[in-house]
């Protein structure tokens, strides 16, 4: 009888368990889409048959974050040459002009989905370079894909 109360007894706590699990990943899928971080990047490509020469710098104390939005970038089909760090840390993303396109810096900006990204153009023509991007604090990596 107590062999079969103690069996009783871990189904019992194994389905609260169960449950419990159940209940919390189902509240914090609700508050994931009640209060999504960000609206995604729209879908801005890189035009074709143009390559626009991308640098990307990290201007905050997130570590891989030049990382993630070169992924971003690329995926999207921009040539991004160099990542690196910025000297200082900026709360706001700046995305510099420096071939004297403004409409590529702007793309650029867009395809990395901040609202609130500043473009500037600042030419350069000592740099092999279209546009730097230098990634601020409000800038926002998208989900990475779990691959196994």
């Amino acid at each position: 009888m107590e062999r079969r109360a103690l069996r009783l007894g871990l189904v019992a706590a194994l389905g609260v368990v169960l449950l419990g699990a159940v209940l919390a990943s189902r509240a914090a899928i609700g508050r994931a889409r009640a209060h999504p971080d960000r609206a995604p990047a729209p879908d801005v490509n890189a035009p074709p048959g143009t390559r626009i020469r991308v640098q990307v710098l990290n201007a905050t104390n997130v570590r891989g974050l030049a990382r993630r939005a070169t992924m971003q970038l690329r995926d999207r089909g921009f040539d991004v040459l160099d990542i690196g760090t910025w000297n200082q840390q900026i709360d706001t993303t700046l995305v510099l002009d420096r071939s004297g396109h403004p409409d590529w810096a702007k793309r650029v900006a867009d395809a990395l989905g901040e609202g609130g990204t500043r473009v500037e153009s600042r030419p350069d023509s000592s740099r092999y370079l279209d546009v730097t991007v230098i990634l601020g604090r409000s800038w926002r990596a998208p989900a990475e894909p779990f691959y196994p």
